[in-house]
């Protein structure tokens, strides 16, 4: 069961990337949500992580900063406790929407 279910985190991660670079935002959206459904259970934490941050990267592109933040600070929390060398660019697209929303 377990295979199976990193199987399913594995596809639907790379299409929700997939579909993301190909503009087909919303299915990106859907694929994205369904992998952090089955990243939750199993605490996949860096997984979950990096989810988060693709979700934020779509809203910020979308001009939804707030939606984009929340999913970038959701994600810099779980970086920062798992120690991860990641946080720290993290941070910075963090401060950069954080700009974006005192600035429109």
């Amino acid at each position: 069961m377990l295979f199976k279910i990193s199987l399913e985190l594995l596809a639907d991660q790379h299409l929700g990337i997939l579909k993301a670079n190909s503009g087909e935002i919303n299915e990106a959206i859907n694929l994205f949500e369904q992998s952090l459904a089955l990243k939750e259970p199993i605490g996949n934490d860096r997984g979950k992580a990096m989810t988060l941050w693709w979700l934020g990267g779509i809203a910020e592109q979308q001009c939804d900063y707030n939606q984009a933040l929340d999913y970038l600070q959701q994600a810099l929390e779980i970086l920062q406790r798992i120690q991860s060398p990641d946080a720290e660019r993290l941070g910075q697209v963090v401060a950069r929407v954080q700009d974006l929303i005192r600035n429109s």
